[in-house]
């Protein structure tokens, strides 16, 4: 069986200074596409995927372009965290206002039409789909998958079959890193975490 290849896109000017980028088409800096290149050198001693799917937003195809998984297949179910009201804002800022505010125990507020903001039952129900999309390809080889912060968190947790809400456990991954899904002896498992 293959592994499930979970690349965090590289930094944007958002994710350096902490504010929250779900559906914002936020670009790479050019220290995120420096690591997005080296994410191409390091998965280049790997196995090339049998499939490879992204966030439509242009910071994770471009990540995906430059980390040499070409051809990526654009799939909604991998954009970010839809934060509403919270999108651009710290979480400093947001717990001004709020204290004491946790994403995966208080989610987030309604925003503009752009951003209504999402549920996270909502983002496990987008993950669970991606995954059962995903499971039958593993029996040809590896698959790559292009996401976000969040979204990998909660990616993860249900592989591994546990509640979204076990995403608060896992840290966040950083920009341009690697996370390993896999199974051993019949058992799913995080091979890697957060690699960079």
């Amino acid at each position: 069986m293959g592994e499930l290849i979970v690349v965090r896109h590289g930094q944007t000017e958002w994710s350096r200074s902490g504010r929250y980028a779900g559906r914002t088409d936020v670009p790479l800096t050019e220290a995120g596409e420096a690591a997005a290149r080296a994410l191409g050198a390091r998965l280049a001693d790997r196995p090339r995927p049998v499939a490879v799917f992204s966030s439509p937003l242009g910071r994770a195809m471009r990540t995906a372009r430059l980390a040499g998984l070409a051809g990526a297949r654009p799939d909604p179910d991998l954009l970010e965290w839809d934060y509403g009201g919270y999108e651009g804002l710290t979480a400093a800022r947001i717990r001004a206002g709020r204290p004491g505010w946790e994403l995966w125990r208080d989610g987030v507020v309604p925003g503009d039409a752009e951003h209504p903001g999402e549920g996270l039952e909502q983002v496990a129900a987008r993950v669970d789909a991606v995954l059962e999309r995903v499971r039958p390809l593993l029996d040809a080889g590896d698959v790559a998958v292009v996401a976000h912060g969040h979204l990998t968190r909660v990616l993860a947790v249900r592989w591994l079959g546990l509640d979204a809400s076990a995403s608060r456990f896992l840290g966040h991954p950083h920009p341009g890193s690697l996370t390993v899904l896999a199974e051993e002896d019949g058992q799913r498992v995080i091979s890697a975490w957060n690699t960079r």
